[in-house]
């Protein structure tokens, strides 16, 4: 398992030869101070931060990785392992190690990748789900996108903004493996990680849809380019006796209220949106009635300039990490890592397909 070190860092401990020694010579060999390789100082970016080996005094022939703890910023980290490629067995693997690993996801092949694990925190229980191997390897290539999907569900609502931010990471991963032919990756996983608290320090416009545009509480806006949201009001598809059902997603890092002064400012042509600090009672209802005659079409047009003319950068990230890790089976190559792009490419599709549905 992974340890913690009272500085921060997490260690892992060397496996046995060959594999220890070649997760350590990698770690080596990318993170080397003089490194001047340009395909190197850009992995570095989808790493884990390497701080060399590690010894306890009480047992100094026990070898650890010092790693960055990806986790730590995290208030409640939702925790994803992913297992990358078509093949979860190396060019060097005996008949022996390729049937038993094959045997343990015979659609490795076909759907590129493999979920080893997940722990989801739901604000709903403030409690952990967690999932083991056996979650993933039981998914199927009709279950896969639902499979999946459960990861980015907070107990009350999906968090689209962390799937899109998740896509956005990996399609950054997926470009550096497209550009280069050194080095090929098998058995290795993306780590990934997003705050589940619905206390996020920072609001994200893409966190808000805009149903079918309808309509939105009159006095929404007001003052111009003042917008409040109060409750975390989402806007429906349903409606009844002349309403529209109102519900809050505790999940999402939703707009509470964004204040013309304090929360709504335009800096060097930059929009900066930080979320207040209100009070859990006052801030979460489970749902809320609009009538109808109180809504106020003039108001879109409002909101759209809002949501829809956000600089591009504002959109993209998510308190979400996405990162690459477990390197006892990387080799030199001299072509590209096709089964590594596959099941990047595939995961991107599925990730996708989530957003769409």
């Amino acid at each position: 398992g992974i340890l913690q070190h009272p500085d921060g860092t997490v260690l892992k401990q060397l496996q046995p030869p060959p594999r220890g020694p070649r997760e350590q010579e990698f770690y080596n060999k990318v993170y080397d101070p003089h490194c001047c390789d340009s395909i190197l100082l850009e992995l570095r970016k989808y790493l884990p931060k390497y701080f060399g080996v590690w010894s306890p005094p009480t047992a100094p022939n026990d070898t650890y990785l010092k790693l960055e703890d990806v986790t730590r910023k995290f208030n409640k980290p939702c925790i994803m392992d992913v297992k990358i490629g078509q093949k979860s067995y190396d060019p060097y693997a005996s008949v022996e190690k390729i049937q038993q690993q094959v045997s343990k996801y015979p659609l490795m092949e076909e759907i590129g990748f493999l979920v080893l694990g997940m722990r989801v925190y739901h604000v709903s229980s403030d409690s952990y789900e967690t999932q083991n191997q056996h979650y993933g390897r039981n998914l199927t290539k009709e279950t896969v996108k639902d499979g999946i999907s459960k990861f980015f569900h907070s107990g009350y609502c999906l968090r689209k903004d962390v799937v899109a931010a998740s896509i956005q990471k990996i399609e950054k991963i997926l470009e550096w493996f497209e550009g280069q032919t050194q080095l090929n990756f098998y058995a290795s996983s993306l780590l990934f990680v997003y705050e589940g608290s619905c206390q996020a320090a920072t609001v994200r416009l893409s966190d808000v849809t805009l149903v079918e545009k309808r309509g939105v509480p009159k006095g929404v806006l007001s003052g111009g380019d003042v917008l409040e949201c109060n409750n975390n009001i989402h806007v429906m598809n349903s409606t009844e006796n002349g309403k529209i059902e109102a519900s809050v997603s505790k999940g999402l890092s939703k707009f509470y209220a964004l204040h013309k002064k304090s929360c709504l400012k335009r800096r060097d042509g930059q929009l900066s949106l930080q979320v207040e600090n209100l009070e859990q009672d006052n801030v979460w209802k489970s749902s809320t009635c609009i009538a109808q005659e109180h809504l106020n079409g003039n108001v879109l047009p409002q909101l759209e300039k809002v949501f829809y003319h956000m600089p591009a950068e504002t959109k993209e990230s998510a308190n979400v990490e996405v990162r690459m890790i477990d390197f006892a089976h990387v080799f030199p190559s001299d072509v590209k890592d096709e089964g590594y792009i596959y099941g990047l490419k595939n995961l991107i599709t599925v990730l996708r397909n989530i957003l769409d549905n």
